[in-house]
C-alpha cells in the first residue's frame, strides 16, 4: 500500500497535467485560443498532431503540474502525513519551476507522440489505442522527470501500474456518465 500512495502522490503534477487541457477547453478566455501544436502541420499526407492537441492546453498543463507540485512542496514542509508518503524523495529541496514543467512536458508530450503515430495508422481523433493511449503521458512524465529525480525500478513500475489503471478507472467513468465515446 505504501507503493500504491506514493505512486498517486509522485506522478499526481504529471496526471493532473495529462488532464488540463480539457478543462483549459471549458475556460471561457482560454478556449479561444486554440493554436494546435504542429500549427497545422502534415507529415506524409497526414496531420503531426491533430487539432485537439494545442498550445493552450500544454500551457495549462504547465502550470497545472507547477502548482500541483508547489503544493505538494508546502504539504511536505507542513504535514508529517506528506513526508511519509514521499517514502524517500525529499521535496524540501525539489525545483519546483523546473521539475513541475517537466511534468507536464513529458505527460503531454507523450501524448502528443502517441497521437502523431496514431494519425499516421490512420486512427480518427478520440478513437482508442490501447494500451498506449493509457500509457503515453506516463512514460513521457516519468521520462522528463528522470532529468531531475530517479526511482528505483519499484517505484518506476508502481507510478505505472496505479496510473495506468486510474486511467482506465476514469475513462470508464467518462463513458458511463456520457463525456466519453469509447470505453477504453
Amino acid at each position: 500500500m505504501e507503493l500504491v500512495l506514493f505512486a498517486l502522490w509522485f506522478f499526481l503534477p504529471a496526471g493532473l497535467a495529462n488532464v488540463a487541457p480539457v478543462f483549459a477547453n471549458k475556460i471561457p478566455v482560454l478556449n479561444k485560443w486554440n493554436t494546435p501544436l504542429d500549427f497545422g502541420a502534415t507529415f506524409r499526407g497526414k496531420r503531426v498532431f491533430g487539432d485537439n492537441k494545442t498550445w493552450r492546453g500544454l500551457f495549462f498543463g504547465i502550470l497545472v503540474a507547477t502548482v500541483t507540485l508547489g503544493l505538494q512542496v508546502w504539504a511536505f514542509n507542513h504535514f508529517g502525513w506528506a513526508e511519509d508518503i514521499a517514502i524517500n524523495i525529499n521535496y524540501f529541496i525539489l525545483p519546483v519551476y523546473v521539475l513541475g514543467p517537466l511534468f507536464a512536458i513529458g505527460a503531454l508530450g507523450g501524448d502528443a507522440l502517441e497521437s502523431f503515430f496514431k494519425r499516421q495508422r490512420g486512427f480518427k481523433p478520440g478513437k482508442s489505442w490501447f494500451p498506449f493511449d493509457q500509457l503515453d503521458y506516463i512514460i513521457g512524465g516519468l521520462v522528463a522527470s528522470f532529468l531531475v529525480i530517479q526511482l528505483t525500478l519499484e517505484e518506476y513500475l508502481a507510478v505505472i501500474v496505479v496510473w495506468f489503471v486510474i486511467h482506465i478507472v476514469f475513462t470508464y467513468i467518462g463513458y458511463v456518465i456520457g463525456l466519453r465515446d469509447a470505453k477504453i
